[in-house]
């Protein structure tokens, strides 16, 4: 996928301004998979016997998702680039990566699908942060 998001950004006619397009790249690829990994974590938690027991975890896991797929979009638009509303979003998005992950760190040694949504919820909050320093 970072393939494809590497080539759009440098096929885009409007540079990027002060952000780095590998850093931005990075950002956005680790949002989009962890906005995967969150929505099959969700989805493979309701398929456990013990559900009732992982609402807390379903709950954070869709939030995380929707937050990254919509930080995703919003870092993958070129034009007009609102530099707050860039931040705004990337600190919304690792706060909900940093929450999920501390929430399926709880259950990973009990579900392997807990384990890999937390790596993938770090693996993102840490893009945001690297993000949000190349910003500053």
């Amino acid at each position: 996928m970072s393939h494809h998001i590497s080539a759009m950004l440098e096929a885009h006619p409007t540079e990027p301004g002060s952000i780095e397009r590998n850093k931005l790249a990075e950002c956005i690829t680790a949002c989009f998979q962890c906005a995967q990994a969150c929505t099959a974590c969700a989805d493979a938690c309701m398929g456990e016997h013990m559900v009732a027991d992982l609402i807390t975890c379903i709950r954070t896991d869709l939030d995380c998702a929707d937050i990254c797929g919509a930080t995703g979009s919003v870092l993958s638009r070129q034009t007009g680039t609102n530099e707050g509303i860039l931040r705004a979003v990337l600190e919304a998005c690792r706060a909900a990566c940093g929450a999920c992950a501390d929430e399926c760190e709880r259950h990973a040694d009990m579900h392997e699908h807990c384990r890999i949504c937390a790596q993938a919820c770090r693996r993102c909050e840490a893009a945001c942060t690297e993000l949000l320093a190349a910003l500053a």
